[in-house]
């Protein structure tokens, strides 16, 4: 079989610059659709923060949650110190160090009363 010859081989120089204009609208034309599309699949055509200006992420401090026998100070979050760690491979537990549960052992401090 001989292979057809081409269309464009016969086409004038110009006829040929004005098919390759014409194509290239058409190929900015899709493109300018798809990055439309993009836009509006990703964050960016949606309206997620309510249209103002996005707070960046601040770290919040957490109160702390247990008390160590020295006064130290642990909020539950992250890798357990080595002070409760020790603790705990001593036989205590975790709910040892519980700061509600030292504040329900210790006995209410008395308030002075004016005698009248």
């Amino acid at each position: 079989m001989k292979p057809k010859k081409s269309s464009y081989a016969t086409l004038s120089d110009e006829a040929l610059l004005k098919l390759r204009d014409e194509i290239m609208e058409v190929i900015n034309s899709r493109a300018r659709d798809l990055r439309k599309q993009i836009y509006n699949l990703t964050s960016g055509g949606l309206n997620v923060h309510g249209g103002g200006k996005r707070r960046e992420a601040t770290k919040r401090k957490v109160a702390p949650k247990y008390l160590g026998p020295h006064g130290e100070e642990w909020a539950g979050r992250g890798m357990k110190p080595r002070w409760l760690t020790k603790a705990i491979n001593e036989g205590k537990q975790a709910s040892d160090f519980l700061i509600d549960n030292q504040l329900k052992k210790t006995p209410p401090v008395e308030q002075n009363r004016r005698l009248q």
